[in-house]
């Protein structure tokens, strides 16, 4: 069969022959309608991931949708491996298979799931979300921050505030769902006075998808400007910016902040697969969009660099 195979670390996927994946008791043979091109699986083939295995050559892809050999459509994730998602067919354990409905396509169900699904799982797992509650979305320009600011919306937040770079991209947002916005900048120092106010008026949950100078910025400003001693549960969940920050000790020991982490690892997969099915169901119910581009997979290389508005899938027809 043909897909996309990762020969090395730090190469992109090339379109060729791999072997054919072939079904067994526990695992079950998709045939491919569409693959996301997303944060994890460009780490994943780079090595960089936390989750890498590192063992090369591989199939390139995370998750996707396709159909099962009687015809049932399946969004799926984690093929095993050599096996990936960007191919003609994978190899999936049935348990990482989902029910996917025919009021949802292939390539739209593809983009959704996993940006979808790290807000979902980081609100009902991770930060243990009450209706009602302030949420931040930091990082709320790019496909998953869009989809976090819905998610927030749909689960009930109270108030919704939104970070990011693009001025045109935050406009939007706040049709769908956000109440208030922030441009971050390369001025840390003014980014931090500048988040004090929101602070100080109450934030109960902040998505990270950055890490790096904003979330350094709104940490210090919510040490200096939440009340005393109201939690604030920071959750980390990707690290656009950046890998690292040099945060004071001060910040975590006079303030009531919690610092989380949500993503592979954190959340049993079983309660990431049970997000995703949340997530599916409400796009299929029309209560979550996402813009997707679809390309013909055997392009998957020439457009694996690609960084728009609109997300990136791979479709086999």
């Amino acid at each position: 069969m043909k897909a996309a195979v990762v020969s090395k670390a730090g190469t992109k996927p090339v379109w060729t022959e791999f072997e054919e994946p072939v079904a067994s008791q526990d695992h079950r043979l998709v045939h491919i309608g569409a693959s996301a091109l997303s944060h994890l699986t460009r780490a994943r083939a780079s090595g960089q991931h936390y989750s890498s295995s590192n063992t090369y050559p591989f199939v390139a892809g995370a998750d996707g949708a396709g159909r099962l050999d009687n015809g049932e459509r399946v969004y799926f994730f984690s093929p095993v491996a050599p096996f990936g998602a960007m191919a003609e067919r994978t190899l999936v354990p049935g348990e990482h298979c989902l029910p996917l409905s025919d009021a949802l396509d292939d390539a739209t169900a593809a983009a959704i799931a996993i940006p979808g699904m790290s807000s979902w799982a980081a609100l009902t797992e991770r930060a243990n979300f009450v209706g009602g509650e302030t949420v931040w979305i930091n990082g709320a320009t790019g496909a998953s921050g869009q989809l976090a600011v819905q998610v927030a919306k749909r689960l009930g937040a109270g108030r919704i505030i939104a970070t990011g770079r693009n001025p045109a991209v935050l406009d939007k947002l706040r049709s769908l769902g956000a109440d208030a916005t922030f441009v971050l900048s390369d001025d840390e120092a003014a980014m931090s006075r500048a988040f004090e106010a929101p602070f100080a008026e109450g934030v109960d949950v902040v998505f990270d998808y950055l890490w790096g100078p904003s979330a350094r910025a709104m940490l210090i400003a919510a040490a200096r400007a939440s009340e005393d001693q109201r939690a604030l549960r920071f959750v980390q969940i990707g690290s656009i910016s950046g890998g690292e920050i040099a945060l004071p000790a001060a910040v975590l020991r006079s303030s009531a902040i919690t610092l989380l982490g949500s993503g592979l690892g954190s959340i049993a997969l079983p309660r990431l697969l049970a997000a995703a099915q949340a997530v599916l169901d409400a796009a299929a119910a029309g209560g979550l969009k996402i813009d997707a581009k679809a390309i013909a997979m055997p392009q998957s290389s020439e457009h694996w660099d690609d960084n728009g508005k609109e997300r990136i899938v791979f479709v086999t027809a």
